[in-house]
């Protein structure tokens, strides 16, 4: 199976801050945003950005 390219983000899909840490820090990686919503569940805090929904596990 053909890896995606890097640049393509996936919304649907939480990533681990570990594995993909902000290109700039406190930003969304896909738009640039610095708006973000928290939740904690079961120990994980999830950071989703408010303009386009990128998840990232913290």
């Amino acid at each position: 199976m053909e890896e995606k390219e890097q640049q393509e983000i996936d919304l649907d899909k939480v990533y681990e801050y570990d594995e993909f840490p902000d290109k700039i820090s406190g930003r969304c990686d896909h738009c640039n945003s610095a708006y973000f919503k928290s939740s904690v569940k079961g120990g994980v805090f999830l950071r989703e950005c408010r303009e386009c929904g990128m998840k990232k596990s913290i």
